[in-house]
């Protein structure tokens, strides 16, 4: 049986891939240490035979008894809401965590798998972005410490590939959406449901014009798993390139709520990115993968799901005691 370490496995991407690779037959470790994880999202494999979970910081060592053939490395804070709040933690998971994990590969002989972002691309010049667009990116604004930290994760993993032969790949992930979100994570597909099942307005920030594409998890995955599987080594988008203005996205989400509630807007925070479109012509070409689920599928998923929580879960604020953790920093 082939064993996988997944970190960040509490998060709402680590969850669906412990899931994944429990049902490929694999032996799972899940790694998390709650800082933006859900313990409600491990709770859905404590149970199965084939999993096994370590609460731990990966911006420390990391340690794993046994044998290890692959390690997926999605530990980091995702969303603005959070690396504005935690943004040491946020530059550390990216840069210490991502050299811990990397010697541990290379220890265990292990193929490792790590999650970039379209984010690396800032606030593209080009559009759509392909891999070979090296990006717009303020390194000192307050996005900053996301940007550069995955910046960073993928020049050290591109230096353990070229100077100790490390089998490493690297996917930068664009806007996904889907089942064990976040409610109040602050990005926007969970943002509009939440406000809307909370019957407030939709607040929608500058003047909706700014573009988004966005990938249903389960297409996500699986692209995770064939670039896994794969022999490049080099970084590779995966997303949707259905792309669609924050204002038209909202109407979206009111219109499939049928609820009376309305746009509202707001000043656009600094450094938001106006486009975000993937060129997936690499993606189609090495892994003879595209996205299957179209949006309105998709959406009416994760508003089902969103429509199960309590009333507490609709109603709760903030998800983390972040003023705790960072007495640690």
């Amino acid at each position: 049986m082939k064993r996988v370490l997944i970190t960040g496995a509490a998060g709402f991407l680590g969850s669906h891939l412990c899931e994944r690779f429990l049902n490929e037959n694999f032996f799972v470790i899940g790694m998390d240490n709650f800082i933006t994880g859900s313990p409600k999202n491990i709770d859905l494999f404590k149970t199965h035979n084939n999993f096994q979970f370590i609460e731990h910081d990966v911006s420390k060592y990391v340690q794993i008894d046994g044998d290890l053939d692959f390690i997926l490395h999605f530990a980091s804070p995702a969303s603005p809401i959070d690396y504005l709040k935690i943004p040491i933690q946020t530059l550390k998971v990216g840069s210490l965590g991502t050299h811990n994990l990397l010697g541990l590969a290379k220890a265990k002989k292990a193929t490792i798998l790590v999650a970039s972002t379209s984010e690396v691309y800032g606030d593209p010049l080009v559009h759509p972005q392909n891999e070979s667009y090296f990006g717009n990116v303020n390194p000192i604004g307050p996005r900053g410490v996301y940007d550069e930290a995955k910046r960073f994760q993928e020049a050290i993993t591109m230096a353990y590939h070229r100077f100790h032969n490390l089998d490493s790949k690297i996917i930068r992930i664009f806007n996904t959406y889907g089942p064990r979100m976040r409610l109040n994570d602050g990005r926007v597909l969970p943002a509009f449901i939440g406000q809307s099942l909370r019957n407030e307005d939709l607040t929608v920030f500058g003047d909706g014009s700014q573009t988004r594409s966005f990938c249903y998890v389960d297409d996500l995955i699986e692209g995770i798993y064939r670039l896994l599987h794969s022999d490049y080594n080099y970084p590779v988008n995966i997303g949707n390139p259905n792309e669609i203005t924050i204002k038209d996205f909202a109407n979206e989400i009111l219109k499939l709520s049928g609820s009376s509630q309305k746009v509202i807007f707001k000043d656009l925070p600094e450094n938001d990115p106006l486009k975000r479109k993937p060129d997936i012509d690499l993606a189609r070409k090495i892994l003879d993968w595209k996205p299957k689920i179209q949006r309105n599928e998709g959406l009416k998923l994760t508003y089902d799901y969103f429509c199960s929580l309590s009333v507490e879960e609709l109603n709760k604020k903030d998800h983390q005691n972040f003023e705790s953790y960072n007495n640690y920093l």
